[in-house]
């Protein structure tokens, strides 16, 4: 997400190589790569659920994305910013646009205004960046939702009663041929409120409720997740289901004290069909991190995320770079009448090692229970990532 905020000129001594003034605009390029290692082991009845779904679970490794990015700020009286992104996802091999547009702030109406493709704002782990979260990959439940959307966001913050917002209206008229877009059209809402805000002791209670509402393309929509693990396939899925439109509820909690960090999120998926009765599904995450070396993880009260810890003694400054470890329990249920996508859960333990702001390890085991087609299977998961971002 591209904040609007004024640029701060003391960074330009570090990143002088990739940033450059303008006389229109200033201009930065960054770019981020994901490379990952993933390995299984399935138990009979896993083996059992694979063959009766047809998919094929192999040890891999695997080039997660590549992404360019561009950005920079007008020189204009009011603050106007703007970003183009392009990405080659791995699972599709192919290239399409990531988030591009322009942010225009607006004080009078207490926030900022963007304006092209973005992500829609549902969830807080949806919505921050990729590579600043503390998992591989974000929790099942919200596999759901569309990456990106086009359209235009209302990102707002009050101050004195620390209550955020977005609001988003978005349409495929430009996206409808890329993967990622599979409705018509949607509007989200995901209000916020802090009751606890402070950066002077670095704490944060962050409580926020999402609401999404949309006509699915072909008013068919198909729910299906992978087991938090890019190369693996989808262990879950419904396959087509017939309605109209869909309703999506959520609710955020998540507390941060130092190098502490304390979240989950909860959502419930209503599938409206004018043929049968309507469907809904159900899941969330629980996790937590300590941050060994004592950073804290930054929280942004412009679009309520959290962001990139930053490393106080990088490994190649002669320091120990940052160590985090993390536990998450998620669960994602797709079962409801007559549609058996099936049932999942899964609990990761993993470890972060952040050798600067730059380079990132993340190392990981997953064990998960996938309840479907009659029979309860366990999988083993040990997965690994090496993570380059300049942003």
């Amino acid at each position: 997400m591209l904040e609007v905020v004024k640029e701060d000129t003391r960074k330009w001594k570090d990143k002088r190589w990739r940033l450059f003034p303008g006389k229109v605009t200033t201009f930065k390029i960054g770019a981020a790569l994901f490379y990952d290692y993933a390995g299984f082991t399935l138990d009979a009845n896993s083996k059992r659920q694979a063959d009766s779904a047809g998919y094929v679970v192999e040890s891999q490794f695997k080039l997660r994305d590549f992404r360019f990015l561009l950005s920079g700020q007008f020189k204009t009286k009011r603050t106007i910013s703007w970003k183009a992104g392009i990405m080659y996802d791995g699972v599709t091999d192919a290239w399409f646009i990531r988030e591009t547009g322009i942010m225009i702030n607006v004080p009078e109406l207490w926030g900022n205004f963007f304006i092209g493709r973005t992500k829609e704002g549902f969830s807080l782990n949806k919505v921050m960046n990729a590579a600043a979260g503390w998992g591989m990959e974000r929790q099942t439940a919200i596999d759901v939702i569309p990456i990106l959307a086009d359209g235009i966001k209302w990102l707002g913050y009050l101050p004195k009663t620390r209550i955020l917002w977005n609001v988003g209206v978005y349409t495929d008229w430009l996206s409808e041929t890329q993967s990622f877009s599979t409705y018509r059209w949607q509007t989200v809402a995901r209000i916020g409120w802090l009751p606890i805000y402070s950066q002077v002791d670095k704490t944060v209670l962050h409580l926020a409720f999402n609401y999404r509402y949309g006509r699915p393309d072909d008013d068919v929509i198909q729910l299906r997740s992978r087991p938090e693990s890019n190369p693996a396939p989808f262990f879950i899925d419904t396959d087509k289901i017939s309605t109209n439109s869909s309703t999506h509820l959520g609710g955020e909690a998540y507390y941060s004290n130092g190098p502490w960090m304390f979240g989950s999120e909860y959502y419930v998926h209503q599938i409206n069909s004018p043929e049968t009765a309507n469907r809904v599904f159900y899941g969330g995450d629980v996790a937590a991190s300590y941050i060994l070396t004592g950073e804290s993880r930054p929280y942004s009260t412009a679009s309520g995320i959290y962001g990139f810890i930053p490393v106080a003694r990088p490994v190649f400054k002669g320091g120990p770079g940052a160590w985090e470890i993390v536990l998450r329990y998620s669960t994602y249920d797709l079962d409801d009448g007559p549609i058996h996508g099936g049932r999942f859960w899964k609990i990761t333990p993993m470890v972060n090692w952040y050798l600067s702001k730059e380079l990132r390890f993340e190392l990981a085991y997953g064990y998960g229970v996938l309840d479907r087609f009659n029979l309860k299977g366990a999988t083993q998961f040990f997965q690994a990532r090496v993570q380059v971002t300049l942003l």
